[in-house]
């Protein structure tokens, strides 16, 4: 197997929980109550994005308002400037939207974990070699679901993906039995109108819907990994 560069480990409430929700929209209005409520549910791991306006300076807010053991991380980054605003500003983890060596670069220099999006298996290797030890694979609901993930694999096994695009609860536990390390949800989780009236209830309960999924797959992984072991 290939030896990668010494990296950062995977941010600890995203391995734990499996959900990263995250938080997008044309406006940074309400993302602490939003940020406050998941992780009051049980979602650890969010991600705001440098697409929603004002989206570095609302980092800092929440980050600000928000307990150590919530991982606040940055999505849509594209060079080191843009890395290094967000780290500044608190940030736990980056996140690009596709494979920017610089990102990466940047975010090893600096002991965070950088998480790029990528799609083919050339993305996803070449991801994975720029000291990614976790790689988002968008969207991945558009080229097969969680049988394109299944594949990618089989084919590299080595490396930890993370399923995002298309995400919802219909495929959810799909996503993680096929051997995705976490999912990413967006607005199935937290619904734009949920957001303007202010509905934390309805958030919450989504949450904790999510969360189910992937506690549950996992749970059926573990025990088919014992039933193997146990007919060797």
């Amino acid at each position: 197997m290939p030896s990668v560069p010494e990296r950062p480990p995977i941010t600890p409430q995203l391995a734990e929980s499996g959900v990263v929700a995250i938080l997008r929209g044309s406006s940074d209005r309400h993302l602490a109550d939003v940020a406050r409520t998941l992780g009051s549910a049980g979602v650890t791991c969010l991600e705001l994005t440098l697409t929603t306006p004002g989206a570095v300076d609302a980092l800092a807010r929440v980050r600000a308002e928000l307990s150590s053991d919530v991982a606040l991380g940055m999505g849509s980054v594209i060079d080191a400037q843009q890395a290094a605003a967000c780290l500044d500003a608190g940030a736990d983890f980056l996140v690009s939207p596709g494979v920017c060596p610089e990102v990466a670069a940047y975010a090893l220099e600096r002991g965070v974990a950088c998480y790029p999006g990528a799609l083919t298996p050339t993305e996803i290797y070449a991801a994975w070699r720029a000291s990614c030890d976790l790689v988002k694979v968008f969207p991945c609901a558009h080229v097969g679901g969680d049988k394109y993930i299944k594949s990618i694999r089989a084919a590299l096994p080595q490396i930890q993906l993370v399923a995002a695009g298309g995400v919802n609860q219909q495929n959810a536990a799909a996503f993680i039995l096929a051997g995705a390390e976490a999912i990413g949800i967006g607005t199935q989780l937290i619904p734009t109108e949920a957001i303007e009236r202010r509905q934390a209830d309805r958030i919450h309960e989504l949450a904790q819907r999510f969360l189910g999924f992937v506690k549950d797959a996992r749970r059926k992984l573990e025990m088919h990994k014992e039933s193997a072991a146990a007919h060797k």
